[in-house]
């Protein structure tokens, strides 16, 4: 039973575009601001900035260089390089139509001049312009264990030639060239089908996990030692439709101790992986670690309101845990818990609440957009970009449910000593994150 109750935000504003965009279109770049991009070749910038003693939200057309005014942009991605180099980069896939053929590019904007590594508007004049023998789908970056040269992100763009190219940052010349995927990433050699959509996650011990999911329907899922680098396992299942999304995450699960006290602890159950396509349920495939693609949770309904195009997993409800959330074409936004049976290695996903929109949903991104500690989440349809907000009436009872909490525990002992007092004078400091894990709004 769904409760108007449990969801959780209030619409801040809307902004609609000149035109529609796609489930590759948005971006964050930098801590503070968006990128979203139009089939018709125009790039929009959203922030908050404060006018007339107001911070409000501005939507503004910046202008990328050698973009063709016929151009029909793909794709659009954006990092910060890896420290200790400095810069904002972002990379725009589009295709020219010069009526003859259409010809696909890659320009990737990054600035070197000091100063100016994050200013957007110098960053849009400075253009490595990538003329490609393929189709592009997703631009993605991720960071990456280089030999001999440290952490480096790069961009990873899949095709329709059944590849993923590898773009990398070559130091000495100051520019981004291609390289051979299977040197940094050997998973990505002999790929069934097309990609559309690809993610990764470092886990513990220099190794990372890479899934992708592909148009045939195929998902490929690889443990790779980053030294090496090493492919030690690999996992493949079929699925009946194309793959929509594919998306790594820890998922943690609330238990009872066995103590007699009856508090809570966490226990921490690893990687799993969600997995949408355009006609089945989404699937979450748990421990993936450990199990690979042998345990399977369905996400029951989220089926019913057309395609899944995007999806998103985050802690909506600060209690610790995180939540699923599907933006499907049928106009609705997902939200799913995880809830734990027994012990907590078994469960499902249940559905808390939905929303619906006026158009299909694209994309959707959680970041701090106005600076102020809580973050917004940023929905993408075939309209234009919607911002919704925490509310603050449920975040503020939260606030002081959590002090409550915090003082009762204090006072708790009624013997105070000098452990007693020197854990209760770091106590506020160290049970924030406690805190966000055993409460629930």
């Amino acid at each position: 039973m769904m409760l108007r109750e449990s969801y959780p935000f209030v619409e801040d504003s809307f902004s609609r575009f000149p035109s529609q965009s796609n489930i590759y279109g948005l971006c964050q770049a930098g801590e503070q601001e968006l990128l979203a991009a139009t089939l018709k070749g125009k790039v929009v910038c959203f922030r908050y900035q404060e006018l007339q003693h107001k911070v409000r939200p501005v939507a503004k057309e910046v202008q990328f260089t050698y973009i063709p005014v016929d151009a029909e942009i793909v794709s659009i991605d954006a990092f910060n390089k890896s420290s200790p180099k400095r810069g904002l980069v972002v990379g725009i896939t589009f295709i020219k139509d010069s009526g003859d053929k259409a010809t696909p590019f890659l320009n990737i904007y990054c600035d070197y001049e000091p100063g100016s590594e994050f200013n957007l508007e110098s960053i849009a004049q400075s253009c490595l312009n990538l003329e490609l023998q393929f189709t592009p789908f997703q631009l993605y970056h991720t960071e990456v264990q280089c030999p001999d040269e440290g952490l480096e992100t790069v961009f990873l763009l899949s095709g329709h030639d059944q590849r993923i190219h590898l773009y990398k940052e070559n130091a000495s010349l100051h520019q981004f060239e291609e390289q051979p995927v299977e040197k940094l990433f050997p998973e990505l050699q002999q790929l069934p089908s097309n990609v559309l959509w690809l993610d990764m996650a470092s886990v513990a011990g220099g190794k990372r996990l890479s899934a992708y999911g592909c148009q045939n329907g195929c998902i490929g899922l690889a443990l790779v030692n980053q030294k090496g680098p090493e492919v030690l396992q690999k996992w493949r299942v079929q699925f009946d439709s194309p793959i929509s999304t594919v998306l790594l995450f820890p998922l943690s699960c609330q238990t009872k101790s066995s103590e007699a006290s009856g508090e809570r602890s966490e226990e921490l159950s690893g990687y799993n992986l969600l997995i949408t396509s355009t006609i089945e349920m989404a699937v979450v495939y748990r421990h993936v670690q450990e199990c690979g693609l042998s345990r399977s949770t369905c996400l029951s309904g989220s089926d019913q309101w057309d395609a899944v195009l995007c999806a998103l997993v985050i802690d909506l409800d600060f209690d610790g845990q995180k939540e699923v959330l599907l933006g499907t074409y049928g106009q609705e936004l997902l939200c799913y818990k995880f809830r734990p049976a027994g012990s907590g290695q078994d469960g499902e996903f249940q559905l808390q609440w939905r929303r619906s929109f006026k158009s299909p949903l694209l994309s959707v991104i959680y970041l701090d957009l106005t600076g102020d500690g809580l973050r917004e989440l940023a929905v993408l349809t075939l309209k234009g970009l919607h911002i919704l907000q925490h509310s603050l009436t449920c975040t503020a009872d939260l606030v002081l449910e959590r002090l409550t909490q915090r003082i009762s525990a204090l006072t708790a002992n009624p013997e105070p000593d000098e452990a007693t007092d020197a854990e209760n004078s770091s106590a506020p400091a160290q049970s924030q994150e406690g805190g966000d894990q055993t409460s629930t709004c």
